[in-house]
């Protein structure tokens, strides 16, 4: 007996003091409310009916969204974690091992769990809208892959209560994560919950490859895409190249694990420097993943807040096609001090500067559209502006450590982790900010508050570069990333101080956010139009949220800015009066994906803590669930005209 109170105490890691305790107390709390709410007010079959069985494209939307507005909260109270710790000399608010557990989930969850979802519930919510289709093409696919991201979200987050954090930084470069050095199950949850989570981001690249390929509605040629789109198509592209390397590297790894093999350890005649090259052969286009949906966006609300059409159409979308192309022939430049030699660091950082010149095409387009316009500054406006002097200073900055010579001087140090925050915070989550605000009418109905929006943009703008400026200046003075604490003396104290300021000013920011949310829920101004921006794009043309059947005649496009032209000639999204409805072919929900994919995360935790019988019972469960959609024939309804005929009446377009 006593053996397993051991045993129980160490797994949940009751031994490792309050802050584990805290979660723990949280994480209880949290579960029971929610429990309590949805008893107390019914809401178990809502629930079930409406959201976790839905295969609707703009509520998958809506809830990437909502988990990566969570995923931000846990991620960045990860990085205040760290800030606090390193907010003067000799501090040991954090242990060394607890810290560097934190500094891995915190580049994690930031790159993989929350601006990941982030763009792809944009995909979501916009993508079919603008193009005119009524859903994605492979809409139970759809839901599949946001399930699958879900409960490896879940699980990842798991080790911070349960079994122990990963703690070989977001890289989990080998040999250090190997069994040897790295024992225990952090660094497997790593591997498994990035591995589940990638097969559904592989999942979505090719659905919007062939939703964006194979239904567009007529007229929509692809030089008549709205840019947002074009920045999908491309993303998803690179999406279907880079991250099968990823899952190829995490497989091996996880199989050295759990198996015993030796694909990267040396002494078993392994080659750990190859699991680095196939990483950033992933690792470098993922920064393009993240950030190319985010120039899209950028394009649509720079030209709908300067009512304007966008400048250089032609040439920002031979940009995009550039930068994707550029993405893969520049991942050495991550190691130019592993000794590849000068030839090789040449090519590697001529390739990387050279990313600049379409990057600087699309701010020169940005600006030109704006030139003239008649500008509105909108919230959504403000933090499309805010991406670019920020995202600026780290494309500059990201060109000199793309000189090898320099970078033997920069790498691993705070110009690094400066230069990254610019690009990923100033240029993604900046962009996830405009895009919350631009489409948040168009998910939900109603308007974001503009007045706290105002305050939330500049408490964050001005946090955000008190923060990580500061940054830049700690890297010339010699302060090295990933560093537990440091001693009095190098003048370090100050500068590490002003930094943490601007870090829980970024904090008060994002409250300022969620109040936002909360306010405007209860009092914000409601969208009765469908079209609050005066839009340009097909998605402006519905109604605020969309039916779920997105239009009730598929409309059919004559140029750019396609409901823009139809407001000029007083056209209606549904066609000439007159012209009858027909009943409409829709997917039915599923409830398959939620359980296919709680399976995989069983399966997951099997792998984890190597409990083969565990694992079995879900791979052996997936396969019966995919066995069971195979011959699953009655898979769709049609909505019937009367319906249809509401629907719209409602919405004044009859």
């Amino acid at each position: 007996m006593h053996g397993v109170v051991n045993w129980a105490v160490h797994f949940f890691m009751l031994d490792e003091g309050p802050l584990i305790w805290l979660s723990d107390f949280l994480i209880i709390c949290a579960s029971l409310g929610i429990v309590v709410v949805l008893t107390k007010f019914r809401l178990w079959k809502w629930l079930w009916d409406e959201w976790l069985t839905t295969v609707d494209h703009k509520k998958i939307g809506i809830m990437y969204m909502i988990a990566a507005i969570l995923m931000l909260f846990r991620g960045g109270t990860d990085g205040l974690l760290m800030r606090a710790q390193l907010a003067w000399p000799n501090m040991h608010f954090l242990s060394a091992d607890h810290y560097d557990q934190i500094f891995t989930t915190h580049g994690t969850i930031m790159i993989l769990f929350m601006a990941m979802p982030a763009i792809i519930g944009f995909f979501n919510v916009a993508v079919p809208l603008q193009i005119g289709c009524r859903d994605v093409a492979f809409p139970y696919l759809n839901a599949i892959s946001f399930w699958l991201f879900f409960f490896a979200a879940l699980l990842f987050n798991l080790s911070f209560v349960v079994g122990g954090s990963p703690d070989g930084g977001w890289t989990s470069y080998p040999p250090y994560v190997e069994n040897q050095f790295d024992p225990g199950p952090g660094e497997n949850y790593y591997l498994v919950a990035l591995s589940i989570t990638g097969i559904g981001t592989i999942a979505t690249g090719i659905n919007f490859l062939v939703t964006i390929l194979r239904m567009r509605a007529p007229g929509m040629t692809f030089m008549r895409m709205p840019m947002f789109t074009w920045s999908v198509f491309v993303t998803s592209v690179i999406i279907l190249f880079a991250f099968p390397v990823l899952a190829v590297a995490l497989a091996l790894l996880l199989i050295d694990r759990d198996f015993g093999s030796h694909f990267f350890t040396v002494n078993g005649g392994g080659a750990p420097m190859q699991y680095v090259n196939l990483f950033w052969f992933w690792g470098h286009p993922e920064v393009y993943i993240v950030i190319l949906p985010i120039f899209g966006l950028m394009s649509e609300v720079i030209s709908t807040f300067s009512h304007k059409r966008i400048f250089g159409y032609s040439a920002m979308v031979v940009s995009m096609v550039a930068i994707a192309i550029l993405s893969f022939v520049t991942w050495v430049h991550h190691f130019f001090t592993m000794g590849a030699g000068p030839g090789v660091n040449s090519f590697f950082g001529v390739s990387t500067m050279a990313i600049a010149i379409p990057t600087g095409v699309k701010v020169f387009n940005w600006i030109f559209t704006m030139h003239k316009g008649r500008l509105e500054f909108k919230t959504a406006m403000l933090w499309s502006l805010g991406v670019i002097p920020n995202f600026l200073i780290g494309g500059l900055t990201g060109v000199m450590l793309a000189v090898p010579p320099a970078d033997y001087q920069y790498h691993n140090s705070y110009f690094l982790i400066a230069h990254f925050h610019y690009t990923l915070i100033g240029g993604t989550v900046f962009g996830v900010f405009s895009g919350l605000y631009y489409w948040w009418p168009k998910m939900f109905g109603v308007l974001l508050n503009e007045k706290l929006g105002r305050w939330h943009f500049w408490t964050f703008m001005i946090g955000f570069n008190i923060c990580f400026f500061p940054q830049f200046f700690l890297g010339f003075m010699g302060m090295t990333r990933r560093m537990y604490t440091y001693p009095a003396g190098y003048g370090w104290g100050v500068v590490n101080l002003i930094s943490t300021i601007g870090a829980f000013l970024m904090g008060v920011a994002f409250i300022i956010f969620v109040y936002n949310i909360l306010w405007s829920a209860r009092y914000g101004e409601r969208d009765t139009t469908g079209d609050p921006w005066d839009g340009r794009t097909l998605e402006w043309a519905t109604t605020s949220p969309a039916p779920h059947y997105n239009f009730a005649i598929i409309p059919t496009v004559k140029g750019r800015d396609a409901w823009w032209l139809m407001k000029q000639n007083g056209e209606s999204i549904n066609g000439p009066k007159g012209v009858p409805f027909r009943p409409i072919h829709m997917p039915n929900n599923s409830g398959r994906p939620f359980i296919m994919s709680a399976l995989f995360f069983i399966m997951g935790a099997g792998f984890v803590f190597q409990w083969w019988i565990l694992a079995i019972v879900g791979f052996v469960g997936v396969l019966i669930c995919m066995a069971q959609r195979s011959f699953e024939y009655d898979d769709s309804h049609y909505i019937p005209v009367e319906e249809i005929e509401k629907t719209e009446a409602a919405a004044g377009r009859l």
